[in-house]
């Protein structure tokens, strides 16, 4: 069994807007979260999907659930101080629900340009090589910088890749490390890679397309929708 836990906790102050969150930002008169939550729900390998909320809006995404028909969010809950936390929120209202050896995809509510076809890529490396990483290969010069803040050494940008979601991972595994994580009392892992790595597992990556973009400033945004009206027009125009 495959399942997804999408994270929409976030408050979005990089995106200027005082009236919603980023993820119920609405694009064509459709919310930017039901756009991701939608891959999912049409996916056939998913059977359930848990959702991280600002706790003030569980109601308000509850409507928008019940609206679009997303029969497949089994799970809403109130996101945490950190990412950390608020993965693991969403993974923790799965604990005792479903098998501990299925997988679950990792996902940014605000990173709707995905597809079917990623999601199936990363189920099948998860399955064959215990876990899967959405990654995009660096197109820029990476530089490291030293305790001066001086421009150091340049990385090979061709051994280079940017870590993106979904990310895919063992439902017993994931869980037990952010367990541990917590007894340890940490809760600044950036994501679900950097913790699984810290653990000693060995990553797996999957390519994703460089528009598999994260919606956090009003550039994003407009990013978005030019990307989605593109796909439209060139659904109209037969290309």
């Amino acid at each position: 069994m495959n399942y997804a836990v999408i994270f929409a906790g976030g408050t979005g102050t990089r995106m200027n807007t005082k009236t919603k969150p980023k993820q119920f930002l609405t694009l064509h008169n459709k919310e930017i979260i039901i756009y991701t939550l939608e891959h999912f729900q049409n996916h056939p390998e998913i059977e359930g999907i848990s959702v991280v909320c600002i706790e003030g809006w569980i109601d308000y995404l509850k409507g928008l659930v019940q609206k679009y028909q997303l029969d497949k969010v089994k799970w809403i809950v109130p996101g945490g101080t950190t990412g950390q936390e608020s993965i693991f929120n969403g993974l923790n209202a799965m604990r005792g629900k479903i098998d501990e050896d299925s997988y679950v995809l990792i996902h940014d509510g605000v990173r709707p340009v995905i597809d079917a076809e990623l999601i199936s890529e990363n189920i099948a490396v998860a399955k064959e090589k215990g876990n899967a990483v959405t990654v995009v290969a660096a197109t820029e010069t990476v530089m490291l910088v030293n305790e001066e803040g001086e421009l150091a050494s340049s990385v090979n940008r061709h051994d280079c890749r940017f870590a993106r979601a979904p990310q895919t991972y063992r439902y017993k595994e994931l869980l037990a490390a952010h367990d541990r994580a917590r007894e340890a009392g940490i809760n600044t892992f950036i994501d679900s890679a950097t913790m699984m790595q810290k653990e000693g597992y060995a990553l797996y990556p999957v390519m994703g397309r460089p528009e598999n973009i994260k919606i956090t400033t009003p550039v994003d945004y407009y990013t978005f929708r030019a990307i989605v009206e593109a796909q439209e027009n060139s659904q109209i125009l037969g290309l």
